[in-house]
C-alpha cells in the first residue's frame, strides 16, 4: 500500500491493509486513525491486564469516578462511559465487592445511586493512572512534540467540523 509507515510490515499493518492506494484520501487517513487507535488500545489493554490484573472497562469506569469526587448517578455513570446501564450495575457491583467503590442512594433522587471512588479505589487508581500517563508519554515519545501538538490541533478541528450543523 503506498504511504505505508516504513516501521510496518503486511503483518503489522492491520486495519489500514484495507486501503488501496487508489482509495480516496479520506479513506485512507480514516484507515489509518482506526488502526492507530486499535494498537494504542491494544497496548493499553495488555499492560493493565498484566501491570493491575485489570481491564480497560474497568479502568475507564475508576478514571470517570475520579474526575467526580462527589459521586455520580449511576444513569449519567452510563452515559460518560457509552455504555448500557446493565453493563455498569454489573461492573458498580463487583467494584464494590472489592471495596474500590462507595454506592449510595442519591440524597436528591430516592430511586438513584450515587456511586463514588472509596479511600482504597482512589489509592489504586492513582496508581493506575500514574503508569497509564506513563505508557501514553511513552508511546508517542517517538513524535516530536510539535507534531504531538499539530495533531492534537487537527484531530480537534475534525471534531469541530463533525458537531457542525448540517
Amino acid at each position: 500500500m503506498k504511504n505505508t509507515p516504513p516501521a510496518l510490515d503486511e503483518h503489522q499493518i492491520g486495519l489500514e491493509a484495507r486501503a488501496a492506494h487508489d482509495d480516496h484520501l479520506a479513506v485512507r487517513t480514516w484507515l489509518r486513525l482506526l488502526s492507530l487507535t486499535t494498537q494504542v488500545e491494544q497496548e493499553i489493554r495488555t499492560r493493565l491486564r498484566e501491570r493491575f490484573g485489570t481491564t480497560l472497562a474497568r479502568f475507564d469506569y475508576l478514571a470517570q469516578l475520579e474526575r467526580h469526587p462527589g459521586g455520580l448517578r449511576m444513569s449519567a455513570l452510563s452515559r460518560y462511559l457509552m455504555v448500557t446501564g446493565g453493563n455498569v450495575t454489573g461492573l458498580t457491583t463487583q467494584l464494590e465487592a472489592e471495596g474500590l467503590v462507595d454506592r449510595q442512594p442519591d440524597p436528591d433522587d430516592g430511586r438513584s445511586w450515587r456511586v463514588r471512588l472509596s479511600e482504597q479505589g482512589r489509592r489504586e487508581f492513582s496508581a493506575m493512572a500514574a503508569e497509564h500517563e506513563r505508557w501514553l508519554r511513552e508511546l508517542f515519545d517517538g513524535v516530536p512534540v510539535r507534531d504531538q501538538q499539530q495533531l492534537y490541533e487537527l484531530l480537534g478541528q475534525m471534531r469541530a467540523h463533525l458537531v457542525r450543523p448540517t
